[in-house]
């Protein structure tokens, strides 16, 4: 515990005419009325409100706000008294006091209809003098950071208050720092295993790139360096529980989230921000709908920046705000630049704006509202900036997370409204399905019979309840996709057999491999689990052909004479079953082309070259190589599962090279071994009925490379 001494200079680092009279007989009064309490912690109780002040002392605030802090419990836990608080201290710091005490009696995490009431009481206390709350809030944030010490049942109360009420609260208010810690406080103990998860990977990611922070905010020094702009560069890494919040919302795991580190830039001027914008935006590639300029539109807390997102070092998205000093302080403090002192005077700031303007508005708007509940909805849409609250045609209120869109509303009311969604109307307006929602807005969903989710639908949607619900949808469609091709698959391999695939046919062939029916036999093999081989040997295994009866692959071609040699075009590298023409070389033999190659058009005025040849009528050995031109989605396991399904094909990939690496998509080459035409048209078809693959096509060089 800091005593009082060490109270009173952190007070004059920012206020040297604190009243150090008035504070130091606060300290000894506050000390003397919870003299012989403890906390949980075994700690004098007194430690706690000096932990307040000290907080407080971190937003630059006036002396009675300090005073209020050292004595915020005793009218409520001691025998102090309002009167005599009052005398000791005066009228404004008893009221403060008296307010703070006020506050800590209403049971805020209450049945619903109470906790409106709660929260008209709080709004009331808080239109008198909000610093009350700023107490309040400091007060809240030193008991999450000793919640330690109270039982875990009351450890999972006050975080789920704390997150439910006085972060959103703090952040209304400005103060996104206090919203920031008070959530990853509440979140290390409603989710410890979250959390855990989420700091190893940063430890992970850290020890396999290094300090990103550092080396990208010594790209951002070098480049105002370059303009001639003197700025302040700061770099940190996202709290743990914003990116949980980001990874819940955009249904991605870590390893896809790009902007997970932040970066302040501090100007001396509001001209230097732009030009900072500018000087980023020309190292930078901007990420499209991710600038807000907050300088020119402020928000109604006073916060002022510029907010932009590029894509960085090595790919990676980082978010920059930009702004000077004046509009950091607010940026910073929230309403509490209002009081904040500067050299012993209150600091002048002109983007501060009055802090009683946002709650007198909000109790007036409220003061004769019957409706409990229709009072804590608007408060709620007031005070949770993250949240958007929509209305149906018949005025049900639907809560959605900031950034939903319309077809996140579809689903919130049912999963069958949202797969048959066809579009939407937002007060009264068609609008396209990806727009996104405002606080207030009535929205009307338009279905129509036979509509399905499109995968397209990930993308727009932010709720995981949509997402979840969409992908539930795609994997039905793709089963019935896999069972459509595994027919086909079927009826390929049996007939080349001799053979029909009946219903009876594939029914006991599943029996015979633990399958649950035809059915699921068809979309296993439509999903490449299975080859259609392996369902022809379970029948008749006499009748599949054996590796013994495979064509040697140096008499693979027929029409050559004794001593001749071929080799494939590297340009189009032929498979059997391909029509084919060769073309004589002196010296290499006979290079065989598909006759569709448009490199043979370089020998169509040497017919003599020109050999009539066919690919042998057998079984041949797999082991033509052949390239796949993929687009596969850049989620983890995708590749391994793709590469598993090609072995699973009886293929053998050879070479694999990428083309391209987005965020969301990677295009790369597989080289694959195969027997035939027909090999590559399965291996194909199993690509593309997988829904992470983009498209598949056979990769062809433009030109012939002997």
């Amino acid at each position: 515990m800091i005593d009082a001494d060490d109270l009173i200079e952190l007070v004059r680092n920012y206020n040297p005419r604190t009243n150090e009279k008035l504070i130091r007989s606060a300290y000894a009064y506050g000390m003397e009325m919870h003299e012989g309490q403890f906390r949980r912690s075994g700690e004098p109780y007194f430690s706690h409100p000096v932990a307040v002040a000290a907080i407080l002392t971190e937003m630059h605030l006036d002396d009675a706000t300090i005073v209020t802090a050292l004595l915020h419990d005793t009218i409520e836990d001691t025998r102090s008294t309002y009167g005599e608080v009052q005398d000791r201290f005066g009228t404004e710091i008893a009221e403060l006091v008296d307010g703070v005490t006020k506050l800590t009696n209403l049971q805020l995490s209450s049945s619903e209809t109470k906790q409106a009431e709660n929260f008209r009481k709080l709004f009331f206390a808080m239109s008198k003098d909000l610093r009350v709350i700023l107490v309040k809030l400091a007060d809240r944030l030193h008991n999450m950071r000793t919640i330690k010490s109270m039982s875990p049942e009351k450890q999972v109360q006050k975080a789920h208050e704390t997150m439910d009420i006085f972060a959103p609260l703090a952040g209304r208010m400005g103060m996104q720092w206090m919203r920031d810690e008070l959530e990853d406080l509440s979140f290390r103990v409603l989710n410890p295993e979250g959390r855990n998860s989420i700091m190893r990977r940063f430890i992970t990611l850290q020890r396999e790139t290094g300090d990103v922070v550092q080396k990208i905010t010594g790209d951002i020094r070098k480049e105002l360096e370059r303009a001639g702009i003197e700025a302040d560069v700061y770099g940190r890494a996202k709290k743990p529980y914003s990116i949980w919040r980001k990874m819940e919302a955009s249904g991605q795991g870590f390893s896809r989230l790009s902007d997970i580190y932040g970066f302040r830039v501090i100007t001396t001027s509001e001209a230097d921000c732009y030009g900072v914008l500018g000087a980023i935006h020309q190292r930078w590639r901007a990420v499209p709908g991710r600038f807000k300029d907050y300088i020119s539109q402020p928000k109604s807390n006073g916060y002022r920046s510029i907010h932009t997102t590029v894509s960085g070092r090595d790919g990676k998205r980082v978010e920059v705000q930009i702004r000077t000093r004046e509009m950091h302080e607010v940026a910073e403090a929230g309403v509490a630049a209002h009081w904040a002192y500067r050299d012993g005077v209150r600091a002048e700031n002109p983007f501060a704006v009055d802090p009683a303007q946002w709650v007198a508005s909000l109790t007036d708007r409220f003061e004769n509202a019957d409706d409990h509940d229709e009072f804590l909805e608007h408060v709620r849409m007031e005070m949770y900036s993250d949240q958007v609250f929509c209305f149906t045609p018949k005025g049900e209120v639907v809560k959605l997370p900031r950034g939903a869109t319309p077809l996140d509303f579809a689903y919130a009311i049912h999963t069958r409204i949202g797969d048959s969604c066809v579009g939407a109307k937002v007060d009264t307006i068609r609008v396209p399905l990806w727009t996104r929602l405002k606080n207030g807005q009535s929205v009307e969903i338009i279905t129509a019979e036979g509509q399905r989710p499109q995968a397209t639908w990930i993308d727009i949607v932010a709720t995981g309840r949509a997402k979840a619900a969409i992908r539930r949808s795609l994997r039905d469609e793709d089963r019935r996709r896999f069972e459509k091709l595994g027919k086909e698959l079927a009826r390929v391999a049996f007939e080349h057999v001799g053979k029909r695939a009946t219903e009876k046919a594939l029914t006991t062939a599943a029996r015979h491999m633990g399958l649950a029916g035809s059915q699921e036999l068809l979309a296993r093999l439509g999903a490449a689990e299975i080859t259609a081989r392996s369902v022809v040997e379970t029948l008749y295994p006499d009748l599949a052909e054996k590796k013994g009866d495979e064509i040697d692959a140096a008499r693979a071609v027929v029409g050559l004479s004794g001593e001749q040699s071929f080799t494939r075009a590297p340009c189009c590298r032929p498979v059997p079953g391909e029509r084919i023409v060769g073309i004589a070389y002196r010296g290499k033999g006979v290079v065989i082309h598909a006759i569709d190659c448009a490199a043979l058009e370089a020998y169509e005025d040497q017919p003599q070259r020109w050999i009539d040849l066919r690919w042998h009528s057998g079984v041949h050995q797999p082991v033509y190589d052949v390239g796949l031109d993929l687009t596969i989605s850049n989620d983890a396991g995708v590749l391994g599962r793709l590469c598993t399904q090609i072995g699973e094909q009886k293929a053998n990939i050879t070479d694999l090279r990428f083309l391209d690496r987005k965020p969301d998509f990677y295009r790369l080459i597989l080289d694959v071994e195969l027997r035939d035409a027909e090999h590559l048209h399965a291996v194909m078809l199993a690509m593309e009925a997988d829904s992470d693959v983009a498209s598949v096509e056979r990769h062809r060089e433009l030109k012939e490379t002997t």
